[in-house]
């Protein structure tokens, strides 16, 4: 490892130099099942043929030109955003914190153009915005935001899943403007709430004429069964961010906005150089194409149901283990102990998963697995959980 690298990561001793599919190959030649998915980027896996096309034609064509110009391949994507979300109009980013940044952003220019001099934006407890100062403000983990502060004010924290909370707040404080939530909390160990949740918001911000703005970085794009988690029950946000898989690894981020949500922002009030770029916008294009001519979220749907039914089984007879819970191929196996080690155990074993929250491993393999490849990864986790609690 360079030393002229800052220290702001614990690298796992691993190097990768190619993938296809479901798999990667490490500097040693051996090949690892990827059940991380770079965080839930890659959801069509590795070397995805249409999109290294896409990528090769475009960088040999045009990579940049800035938002000076029109660019035609971002107008095309926001179009089949809008078509595909049913919302309006889409600003383009880099990354989910950056999509973040312009969703808070919205929302307090929101609450000045309703003469609230000091909005407020509710957040929840334990959510995951992303790191910049805005989201990191808005994420609710002290162990990320310590020795950051002062943080960005104008949040308001309420516990997640508890809509009489946000009741309780509409009825105290005048100066809400938005609610930001995630409808799976990812970071938090892919904590579900109760059916019904999103709708419950909908219908406070409704009252109160709020912004209800879904983080669903992680969420969206076919990961949970969904192509947005938010469509499990038939529920529309006026702002939604993207990221992670729109690109399907490269970098890119939208802000996407609906009714009276998409025309707070006018020229000169927020902006990007990179944002949507030519190259940018052709991978989202062609990610977000494929994911609904080639029915992908139904895959997701299918494979997430068959993982977690034979980690269940698998694991049953285990006493360390607490959970297994999941919405499509968003999967956490919940331990009764810390169980950061095993990471490191499965990827001895050819398994690249991830442990947050400390005792939830956490699972989001590419949504392009097959009924053979599903098996395998719940045969492996299996070994390597037992193997652990011995």
């Amino acid at each position: 490892m360079s030393n002229h690298l800052i220290n702001a990561y614990q690298s796992l001793p691993v190097n990768f130099t190619h993938g296809d599919g479901c798999y990667l190959w490490d500097t040693d030649g051996k090949q690892y099942l990827d059940a991380l998915c770079g965080i839930s980027v890659t959801n069509l896996g590795h070397n995805y043929p249409p999109l290294t096309a896409a990528i090769q034609e475009q960088a040999a064509t045009l990579l940049h030109t800035s938002n000076l110009y029109s660019i035609s391949w971002q107008t095309r994507l926001a179009d089949l955003l809008c078509a595909t979300t049913e919302m309006d109009r889409v600003f383009f980013a880099n990354s989910g914190a950056e999509a973040n940044e312009a969703a808070i952003k919205l929302a307090r220019l929101y609450g000045h153009q309703k003469a609230i001099k000091d909005p407020h934006i509710v957040v929840m407890q334990n959510a995951f915005h992303g790191r910049t100062m805005a989201t990191l403000s808005a994420t609710g983990s002290r162990k990320v935001q310590a020795g950051f502060e002062p943080l960005v004010s104008g949040f308001v924290r309420a516990p997640y899943n508890d809509p009489a909370a946000l009741e309780a707040i509409a009825e105290n404080n005048r100066k809400v403007v938005a609610i930001l939530v995630e409808p799976v909390q990812g970071e938090a160990g892919i904590v579900i709430p109760e059916l019904g949740y999103l709708s419950a918001l909908r219908k406070i911000s409704d009252q109160n004429n709020w912004l209800l703005m879904l983080d669903e970085v992680q969420t969206g794009m076919a990961r949970s069964g969904k192509m947005f988690a938010h469509q499990h029950e038939a529920v529309l946000p006026d702002v939604m961010t993207l990221a992670k898989a729109l690109g399907n690894g490269v970098p890119v981020g939208a802000c996407i906005a609906r009714g009276k949500a998409a025309e707070v922002f006018q020229p000169g009030n927020h902006g990007s150089t990179f944002g949507g770029n030519p190259l940018a916008s052709r991978a989202a294009y062609t990610v977000l194409t494929s994911m609904l001519e080639n029915r992908i979220a139904d895959n997701a749907a299918q494979r997430g149901a068959q993982l977690v039914n034979a980690l269940q089984q698998g694991l049953a007879d285990n006493p360390r283990v607490l959970e297994v819970r999941h919405l499509g191929l968003l999967v956490a196996v919940e331990m009764r102990i810390p169980c950061q080690p095993l990471v490191t155990q499965a990827l001895q074993q050819g398994l690249l998963i991830n442990v947050t929250a400390q005792r939830t491993i956490r699972l989001l393999p590419p949504l392009i697995l097959s009924e053979t490849q599903t098996g395998e990864i719940a045969d492996r986790l299996i070994t390597c959980i037992n193997q652990f609690t011995e």
